[in-house]
């Protein structure tokens, strides 16, 4: 984790505050919102990282439904996970005259740009799942409306707590992380599980390799955690493709009864005494939330500047439903 993340994820809830818009008592005429919000069906771009993860297309699906129901034409913009195309697909909505954007950025760092980008044009912005860096939004004098999201430092305790549970007072643990440090949610994810272990004296984290929220990636990584340390008996993936290429990894190497996985949940996957137990996000209800609170804010209300929605946890002989995902 880079210094700067850290910093971000260590005080993002209040500098998500200081950082959103100040809207209090302010009527949609003070805000010169653009003209394209006073037409009779308003369009409001969205910008996804990819539409590969099942996470993602239950978001995009999402928007689609929740934006026509609010009445928005909702047009979405696929990244392909590269940020400069991200860019590029903001500029697209500025020239298009959107009336306001609602952001997943690709990478926490990079989405500042896009933020400030749609500052300079007027266009309110929402930001979803994927939190911009405070320290970058504040480099570039940047701000956004509101983020929507999961609570990821109570999902990474959440699951420690389980791995506790399970495993018993008096065992040793040895634990390895497949994450993506280029993430602010992932890093909270790997804070709030690594905080919890380490109260433990039989347990030790032995680091954590970058998956890539990519499952071809995070089999890889998985395998080579595996073999470096034939002592691990417990594998923490932080997000769903990661929990898919990291049980790959465990069951090629024949590992399947003595290294168990913990993860956010990977989607229509069933939990087993392998793969013990996940947390699973609702992307569909976090598009949801933004674009009813988007009509909100445009309609001159007040919107909180962040909403952080609770995980559901899994354990063995469940299964998580459509589009409870990681």
């Amino acid at each position: 984790m880079t210094r700067s993340l850290m910093n971000s994820a260590l005080v993002i809830g209040a500098s998500l505050a200081a950082l959103a818009l100040s809207v209090s008592g302010a009527s949609a005429e003070a805000r010169k919102l653009p003209a394209n919000c006073s037409e009779a069906k308003p369009t409001i771009g969205v910008a996804l990282p990819n539409t590969v993860n099942p996470y993602y297309i239950a978001m995009q699906d999402s928007f689609k439904k929740n934006g026509a129901a609010q009445g928005f034409n909702v047009n979405v913009a696929i990244a392909n996970d590269n940020d400069s195309n991200q860019l590029s697909q903001i500029e697209a909505f500025i020239q298009q005259g959107v009336c306001a954007v609602v952001l997943n950025a690709v990478n926490s760092g990079p989405g500042a740009a896009s933020v400030r980008a749609l500052n300079q044009a007027g266009i309110p912005v929402f930001t979803v799942n994927v939190i911009v860096s405070a320290d970058d939004l504040k480099a570039q004098n940047a701000s956004f409306v509101e983020y929507v999201g999961a609570d990821q430092i109570a999902g990474g305790t959440q699951i420690a707590e389980q791995v506790l549970k399970d495993l018993g007072a008096n065992a040793k643990i040895v634990a390895g992380i497949i994450g993506d440090p280029d993430q602010i949610p992932t890093n909270q994810r790997d804070q709030g599980f690594s905080d919890v272990l380490k109260k433990d004296p039989n347990a030790k984290i032995v680091g954590t390799l970058n998956g890539k929220v990519d499952p071809n990636v995070s089999l890889q990584v998985a395998g080579d955690m595996l073999q470096a340390h034939p002592d691990l008996n417990v594998i923490w993936a932080d997000t769903g493709p990661a929990a898919v290429g990291a049980l790959q990894a465990i069951t090629q190497q024949g590992k399947a009864d003595s290294v168990t996985l913990y993860a956010f949940c990977a989607a229509d996957t069933a939990l087993t005494s392998t793969y013990a137990a996940c947390a699973a996000q609702e992307p569909a209800d976090y598009a949801r939330i933004a674009v009813e609170n988007l009509k909100k804010y445009l309609g001159g209300a007040d919107v909180p500047p962040e909403v952080l929605q609770p995980l559901k946890i899994f354990i063995k002989g469940q299964k998580p439903g459509p589009g409870e995902v990681g």
